[in-house]
């Protein structure tokens, strides 16, 4: 072992590659015998299900977010990804659009191990602060807590205001949700004036934005217990804390590597793309590139850990805990006229995001004597990326914007 405990660190991740190998070889095996498109990659590949029975699968080329696209638009709904008579509950859209089905299974996308992490369980009430329009994340957790027995109270993101009051009348006892969003509850029920005695909220599972130790030590004086989480729409729970700090603990029913942006080969040192594949037939994952970054560090355990998510791969930025991605945003902002150049800035004020969208506008609009017509364009534009982008925006004015960021999305925070 080096001085540095580098050593350490590799045989941990190698040992935790070894353990799952043999699940991962079986669902390769499996996966390729019932759903056609998986079949067809590993031959585009080169590959034969024997290369990879071993549940080593470095030679299988990443499958990423916009080669399942292409596949879903060619192939509709699910790109051949689904397994023939596979059940399916309901189906999700994510920025893509990508389609997500949700298997017909308790706790679909795995998420009761990290709520049992943070002591959420039978006997809780969880106020689910997720959306539940389109987007997964709502579903995903109340599945989560309904297999560990919580009651659950679907707030998602909206009034605050009968929110904080549902904590006070309801004795809710547990959150999930942003960790900004949790902060800006309990400001709303000190701004009410809501008995603090009514305030039973102890445990928070929080994910979908970065958790720095400053938001954290805030949260803990009204919330003891807050432990990160991380997930995405497509996988469902990829790793969670034990403990403030602990790292990310791979969840069950996944194998986890971190690639190599290069050669897409997994690495135990240093930073790389985070890859997944998932143990399930009805809708595998195999070597699905997340897009987001991270590297191995060791836990107090001597286990393998996640440490966080470190960035993006791509082009895409995650605001409020959806991505918003420049393509999209592209897609959108053609689609209004009167606008002669636009880019988007996110910032973090008081531990918040805050989206604005900066227009320069035509000269026609900006000769316009009365103003209307500028008025006009700014509320197509607001309207536009509430409807297409699923955001909301400060739209502002501006004459000019900085060199070379016409069509960009500038990401200003810092996370001290």
């Amino acid at each position: 072992m080096s001085v540095d405990g580098s050593h350490t660190l590799t045989e941990a991740v190698e040992a935790y590659a070894a353990e799952l190998a043999p699940a991962v070889g079986d669902v390769v095996r499996r996966a390729a015998s019932v759903v056609p498109a998986f079949a067809e990659r590993v031959l585009q590949a080169g590959l034969t299900v024997d290369d990879l029975a071993a549940g080593d699968l470095t030679a299988l080329p990443i499958l990423t977010k916009d080669d399942v696209l292409a596949q879903q638009q060619a192939d509709p709904p699910f790109g051949g990804l689904l397994a023939p008579g596979a059940g399916v509950r309901r189906i999700f859209q994510s920025p893509g659009p990508i389609y997500e089905p949700e298997l017909d299974e308790t706790d679909p996308w795995r998420w009761a191990s990290a709520l049992a992490a943070a002591g959420i369980g039978s006997g809780d009430v969880v106020l689910n602060c997720f959306g539940y329009h389109l987007s997964p994340a709502g579903a995903m957790f109340e599945e989560g807590c309904r297999a560990v027995g919580a009651v659950v109270v679907p707030g998602g993101i909206g009034n605050q205001d009968l929110q904080a009051r549902a904590i006070a009348d309801l004795g809710v006892t547990a959150y999930v949700g942003l960790p900004s969003y949790l902060k800006a509850l309990i400001d709303r029920f000190d701004e009410l004036g809501l008995p603090v005695d009514r305030w039973r909220l102890r445990k928070a599972l929080v994910t979908a934005e970065p958790l720095p130790d400053s938001l954290r030590a805030l949260l803990q004086e009204r919330v003891p217990t807050v432990l990160m989480s991380y997930g995405t729409a497509e996988v469902g729970l990829i790793g969670y804390e034990t403990a403030p700090g602990s790292g990310l603990l791979p969840g069950p029913g996944l194998h986890v590597e971190v690639c190599d942006l290069a050669t897409g080969a997994p690495v135990s040192d240093g930073e790389g793309q985070v890859v997944v594949t998932l143990q399930r037939l009805d809708y595998p994952l195999i070597r699905f590139g997340t897009g987001d970054l991270s590297a191995w560090m060791t836990g107090a355990d001597g286990s393998a850990r996640l440490a966080g998510v470190l960035g993006r791969v791509g082009e895409a930025v995650k605001v409020k805990g959806m991505f918003l991605h420049p393509r999209q945003a592209a897609s959108v902002m053609s689609g209004v006229g009167g606008v002669a150049a636009w880019r988007f800035v996110i910032d973090r004020v008081n531990h918040k995001d805050e989206l604005a969208c900066e227009v320069v506008l035509d000269d026609p609009v900006n000769a316009g004597e009365s103003g209307g017509d500028a008025e006009r364009v700014l509320e197509q534009v607001r309207s536009s990326v509430r409807s297409g982008l699923r955001f909301a925006a400060n739209v502002r004015r501006v004459e000019a914007l900085p060199e070379g960021d016409f069509g960009r999305i500038v990401d200003a925070r810092t996370w001290d």
